[in-house]
């Protein structure tokens, strides 16, 4: 295990029983090896994102303590996404409905641009339903060649994202 940081999470969901699978997936990334949950968001209610043809979303994000690192914290966060039904099949389904999507936003300050594995997560400076939950609890984490989570909220509309 590498030396700890912090890493930050964006939960989400919009089909079946999305508060449970929140709660369960906030338990599970407690539970990672060398991992700890420091601060969950508020649950927020979102307008569906790229694919408008579906259920809202609940969102939500996390700030976590791991000595993991980034690609074994990425494949965690996949088994658990797995373990609540969550299929990854095609790129046509990639904004579809899902019970628990789990996005890996920031892993300390690392840059990462590898197969399967971005970081920080590609748009996340230009998503509200990110933006709101993230800053809610970690406002003066940076984004690296972005800039703080607050500054990049203040520059996107929120205004159809409300706690739930």
């Amino acid at each position: 295990m590498d030396a700890p940081v912090r890493a930050c999470i964006g939960l989400g969901g919009n089909i079946g029983d999305v508060r449970a699978a929140l709660r369960a997936a906030l338990a599970a990334l407690d539970a990672l090896p060398g991992t700890r949950l420091l601060r969950a968001s508020r649950v927020y209610l979102t307008p569906p994102w790229g694919r408008e043809d579906q259920p809202g979303f609940l969102n939500a994000a996390a700030v976590l303590e791991t000595g993991l690192a980034p690609a074994a914290l990425l494949e965690a966060l996949l088994a658990i996404e797995r373990a609540h039904g969550r299929e990854r099949t095609s790129y046509g389904s990639r904004w579809g409905p899902r019970t628990l999507d789990l996005d890996l936003l920031l892993h300390g300050d690392a840059v990462v641009d590898a197969p399967g594995l971005v970081l920080p997560h590609p748009q996340m400076h230009a998503r509200a339903f990110v933006l709101v939950p993230l800053a809610e609890i970690a406002p003066d984490a940076e984004v690296p060649g972005r800039g703080r989570v607050a500054d990049l909220l203040a520059a996107v509309d929120a205004s159809d994202i409300r706690p739930a």
